[in-house]
């Protein structure tokens, strides 16, 4: 096998942008821009000392990322998205969060942020855009340990749930194991059944919060509405999560709604507030699939299922209202052959 040199590998950055590729860059920049507006807002009401370092990292990342993608994208001859800019963060808005609900926050949006990173080093073929994804996993890895330190330090990681440890291995025999189909008893929830429902219990959770906070600043009366459902959605789907794990008598996480204040000034636009909301939604979407297709008891499995469509009709509620406003900015996409034929004729 012939090792390629280093005119080799630069030459190969010459070769264009998978579709996979442009599509991470597009998401990778948008997502950074959004960072910066809330991180903007995080560093003027934030007070905790040990806090505001955390703060400083995440929006560094987030603009490192967008001079490396700018640099891609004007090389490819690919417009730069316009994303969002300061006319979308009020950073003299009055407190809305609380410190501990910023150091969960940055901790919740980093797990996401590694799980969509993780695929893009898997997809990318090129090397400037792989090695520039790898970099970025290690810099939010890097940044999430520093913030899982500081949770626990201040007493705000909730650590999920603990469970003996067996005395010996053993081999399912029955069919019970997926579903007793007589109803009489359920066998009790394996770790990984545990982790799903104690993850979407506290993701659900945090947007709760968010959509609680973002419906009482909001100016649009659709936008209102929209999060309001949304805020209800959630609030059912923390209850059918913590009364699976009640009824096994695990302790379900609390809620974060304490964490939000009761003011009514928007420190950022409608336009932002939709765009965070439904990539939590999208987050919510995946990690339920995820969820149905590990969980093997039926009836846990079942639940996850039913509650994704749920979110999907909602996450559909959601782009129409970006749409009917003119926010929803459209991601790389391929050509219509067909819209190209009729232009012929």
């Amino acid at each position: 096998m012939t090792n390629l040199n280093d005119k080799e590998v630069i030459a190969e950055s010459n070769i264009p942008l998978t579709a996979s590729e442009l599509g991470f860059l597009w998401a990778q920049y948008m997502n950074d821009t959004l960072d910066i507006c809330v991180m903007d807002y995080f560093k003027y009401i934030c007070k905790d000392k040990d806090i505001l370092p955390l703060i400083e990292n995440s929006s560094n990342i987030a603009k490192n990322d967008i001079r490396i993608i700018s640099e891609i994208f004007i090389k490819e001859k690919h417009p730069i998205p316009v994303g969002f800019t300061d006319e979308d963060v009020n950073i003299d808005a009055p407190r809305l969060y609380s410190d501990s609900f910023i150091l969960m926050y940055i901790q919740k949006v980093e797990v996401l942020a590694m799980a969509s990173i993780s695929m893009a080093v898997g997809l990318s073929a090129r090397s400037d855009v792989s090695d520039f994804f790898r970099k970025l996993l290690i810099s939010v890895s890097e940044l999430h340990d520093k913030v899982r330190k500081v949770m626990l330090a201040k007493g705000v990681y909730v650590r999920p749930p603990q469970i003996p440890s067996p005395d010996q291995i053993n081999f399912v025999e029955t069919q019970g194991f997926l579903f007793d189909f007589l109803g009489k008893h359920k066998r009790p929830l394996t770790a990984i059944e545990i982790t799903h429902l104690f993850n979407n219990f506290q993701t659900n959770a945090m947007g709760k919060a968010m959509m609680m906070a973002f419906a009482q600043v909001c100016k649009n009366e659709d936008v209102k509405q929209f999060l309001i459902k949304g805020k209800e959605i959630a609030n059912k789907h923390m209850k059918k999560f913590g009364s699976i794990l009640i009824d096994e008598d695990i302790s379900a996480p609390m809620s974060l709604d304490a964490h939000v204040t009761d003011s009514t000034i928007a420190p950022f636009s409608d336009k932002l507030m939709m765009f965070q909301t439904t990539y939590m939604i999208a987050a919510g979407i995946g990690n339920y699939g995820m969820a149905a297709g590990t969980c093997q008891r039926i009836d846990v499995s079942a639940t996850f299922a039913r509650l994704a469509t749920e979110i999907a009709l909602y996450a559909e509620d959601g782009a129409n209202i970006l749409i009917k406003h003119g926010w929803l900015e459209e991601p790389p996409k391929s050509v219509d052959r067909e819209k190209l034929a009729n232009q012929s004729n």
